[in-house]
């Protein structure tokens, strides 16, 4: 809209209360007596514009005020940055996101980048959120196919028990396939109970043989330490192994579970085997952690069971022997042991003492004849019917497990732990 001229003559400054400024020129570069330039005048050339206005200025276009205001910011870009920052409602802030860009540009309004801002953050957000829920869902997917696998593998392949449970099994056999089994209480009777649980090294598939080999080497040894009282564990248990099978490894199967179970198919076991540091006291735990020293030196005799095939490997294993009753004595002397115990341990410790002596006369023996004649006094020394006083007065097993003898009649260096040695 033009404002119209005052009444008179036009392109003539107004007359009356406000009299143009004075000076050589007139209002905005004129000249007194020329022409008015283009932005005085009416123009000139060939793009004259719009009339002056009343003092000479050049009217605003239509709709538009002198100074123009900031066009606001989209709301909706707002809401998405705040939930694409605050990672809620990830797919909710994408959405908005992209709706508010749309508005943005039909409406001229800002907030294009706190827009952009949102709908990446809550793209993200939803990205990680999908990856998450299906990573879930599969994870649970692919354990049950592997749990699936490692069942019906067969060969005696479980997961549903750990160290300490105690389990039946379909048809109550721990030999050939268990496709199955079911965690019960150990008060009352049950199948097996599960002493150890140790994992084999990553590669191929080592075999059956491989598996069982490690299975036999790896249990025979852990079970001292659940069943640290070997005179507590009744004679008709053995050892048996869940293994993994060559379907089950292929699936990442490595664990090899060690069990207790009687070995008559048509028996069971009755109440825990587990002896201790979580089920023994502080004085008997203590004993027996000395005696498994000695256990330990029992089981590193050699292959050959007669000193004359071996003389040098005896010889070793009796150093080994005094080494290791020097130690059992140790441990045995740096214990406080109860009133009713002390004189029995200190007996034991003065047996030990000499037998310590006589293994180490046998490990330094130039012929076979000498070395079984200290092997023979130290074994006497270490016999089992000598520790049963200080077992008696600790609470524990007083009964001597029945060993067998060689097949030669011989014993002791081929002989298991137990050859008359305190387990």
């Amino acid at each position: 809209m033009e404002t119209p001229p005052p009444p008179g003559p036009q392109g003539q400054p107004p007359q009356g209360q406000f009299p143009p400024p004075g000076g050589p020129q007139g209002p905005y570069g004129t000249v007194p007596g020329q022409a008015p330039g283009p932005y005085a005048g009416q123009g000139q050339g060939p793009h004259p514009g719009p009339p002056p206005g009343p003092y000479g200025y050049r009217p605003w276009g239509n709709g538009y005020s002198p100074y123009t205001s900031p066009a606001p910011v989209n709301g909706l870009a707002i809401a998405a940055l705040v939930l694409g920052i605050l990672c809620f409602l990830p797919l909710v802030g994408l959405v908005l996101g992209v709706v508010a860009l749309a508005q943005i540009r039909k409406r001229g309004e800002r907030g294009k980048g706190m827009a952009v801002a949102g709908a990446v953050l809550s793209g993200a957000g939803a990205i990680l959120l999908v990856a998450g829920l299906v990573g879930g869902v599969a994870g649970d997917f692919w354990e049950g196919v592997k749990e699936g696998a490692r069942g019906a593998g067969g060969n005696g392949v479980t997961f549903s028990v750990h160290e300490g449970e105690c389990f039946d099994v379909p048809g109550g056999s721990l030999e050939g396939m268990a496709y199955d089994v079911d965690t019960v209480s150990c008060e009352g009777e049950h199948d097996g109970e599960v002493f150890a649980n140790f994992t084999l090294p990553e590669g191929r598939y080592p075999g059956d043989d491989g598996i069982t080999d490690a299975a036999d080497e790896r249990c025979h040894t852990l079970q001292y330490e659940y069943a640290m009282d070997t005179w507590a564990v009744p004679e008709n248990v053995d050892i048996y192994y869940f293994t993994p099978t060559r379907e089950s490894w292929g699936l990442g199967d490595r664990e090899i579970s060690c069990l207790f179970g009687n070995m008559d198919e048509k028996g069971g076991l009755t109440g825990s085997l587990r002896q201790d540091g979580t089920t023994l006291g502080p004085d008997p735990f203590a004993y027996l952690q000395a005696a498994h020293v000695l256990n330990e030196a029992m089981e590193s005799a050699p292959e050959e069971a007669y000193v004359e095939d071996d003389l040098p490997g005896h010889r070793k294993w009796a150093t080994r022997m005094s080494e290791g009753i020097a130690e059992q004595v140790g441990m045995l002397r740096g214990h406080t042991w109860p009133a009713d115990a002390k004189a029995p341990v200190a007996a034991l410790v003065e047996d030990l003492e000499k037998a310590r002596k006589e293994w180490a006369k046998a490990a330094r023996s130039e012929d076979a004849d000498a070395y079984y004649e200290h092997y023979e006094l130290a074994m006497d020394l270490i016999d089992g019917k000598n520790t049963v006083p200080a077992r008696e007065a600790l609470g524990l097993e007083t009964t001597p497990p029945v060993q067998e003898e060689d097949a030669d009649g011989g014993g002791g260096a081929g002989d298991g732990p137990g050859a008359g040695a305190e387990v």
